[in-house]
């Protein structure tokens, strides 16, 4: 389950006798959980190609070999990092052709691609992306390092179906405006808005266990909790932490049904269902957005959550907390 789009209305060696192998963990014992909404922002390594057009009865990128999915790093040999500065270059040129370098399932290539001059505009019959905005929640902080998770799964470019490889990214702070209820084989989502001003973190990494980076907002003065390991985390009640109105964190009851460590997709560890009355009626159970709501146990934190359960949105996935932060300390 993706991050929902925005509506914009605001702006470890052991030293001994022996060599003992053995697993050294950088993060800390205990975590600052998160639940709050954030706004997303992360610019892309290259400028991805979601889609082509047709100039006077002609394709130039499919006559190129240029396909959806590709990522443009160079313009005549030089590196381009973002779209306005691919037509700046064409623009400065005014250029019958140009050398492209992409990116392919990480080969690089290089073609000549045609451009088109309509009435003083000249066309590449691209259409790009360089940079994603949208919502998600935050999963934790860790106190000691100030690294944060969120999400609990990656970021894929929706056009091409891809993960994205970020350059850089930025969290924000978020409010809930609305929400859109799930109901059975439609999951809703949340819409919500941020100021681009108010920066909590950078991004450093965009995985398959979530998004991770440093954390520079103000620690939030809460209850930290235990990190658990798969063999503390029990079938039966749970809470989730997540945002349903404005910025205000709740946490909502939950049953975890199931737990499996062994699965290949490490973003659904726990299967739970939501038992909560208040969160059932005011969502219909899971929504966009809410990956990376924090899910706690006692005096542990568990994981976050994932995905919705599509045909039955009362039920969802979760991510192992220790999952996550196996990622964000490589």
């Amino acid at each position: 389950m993706f991050f929902k789009k925005f509506k914009k209305t605001s702006l470890l060696l052991l030293l001994s006798l022996f060599i003992i192998p053995f697993n050294a963990f950088a993060y800390s014992n205990y975590l600052i959980p998160g639940g709050e909404n954030i706004g997303i922002q992360i610019e892309s390594k290259g400028i991805i190609i979601v889609g082509v057009y047709e100039i006077n009865k002609s394709y130039p990128a499919y006559d190129a070999g240029l396909e959806v999915g590709d990522i443009i790093t160079k313009v005549n040999h030089e590196k381009v990092n973002n779209i306005n500065e691919m037509v700046s270059k064409i623009n400065d040129l005014k250029p019958k052709e140009i050398e492209i370098t992409y990116k392919r399932n990480n080969k690089e290539n290089t073609t000549t691609l045609q451009i088109i001059e309509e009435e003083n505009v000249f066309k590449t019959g691209l259409y790009v992306k360089d940079s994603i905005t949208g919502i998600g929640t935050l999963s934790f902080i860790d106190p000691d390092t100030k690294i944060f998770g969120a999400l609990g799964h990656e970021i894929i470019e929706q056009t091409t179906g891809k993960m994205l490889e970020i350059k850089n990214g930025k969290i924000f702070e978020s409010s809930v405006t609305d929400i859109n209820r799930s109901e059975n084989g439609n999951p809703g989502s949340k819409n919500a808005e941020f100021d681009f001003d108010k920066v909590n973190g950078s991004i450093l990494e965009n995985t398959e266990s979530g998004i991770f980076g440093n954390y520079t907002g103000n620690l939030p003065n809460k209850q930290k909790y235990k990190v658990a390991k798969f063999e503390d985390v029990q079938l039966g009640k749970a809470k989730i932490m997540t945002v349903l109105e404005g910025e205000n964190v709740k946490e909502y009851d939950i049953n975890i049904i199931k737990l499996d460590n062994k699965n290949e997709q490490k973003t659904k560890n726990i299967l739970f269902e939501v038992t909560d009355q208040e969160l059932l009626e005011k969502s219909g159970g899971i929504v966009q957005g809410m990956s990376g709501s924090t899910i706690i146990q006692g005096e542990y934190i568990v994981g976050a959550v994932t995905h919705v359960v599509v045909d039955n949105p009362a039920k969802g996935y979760g991510i192992l907390i220790t999952n996550m932060l196996e990622e964000a300390e490589n």
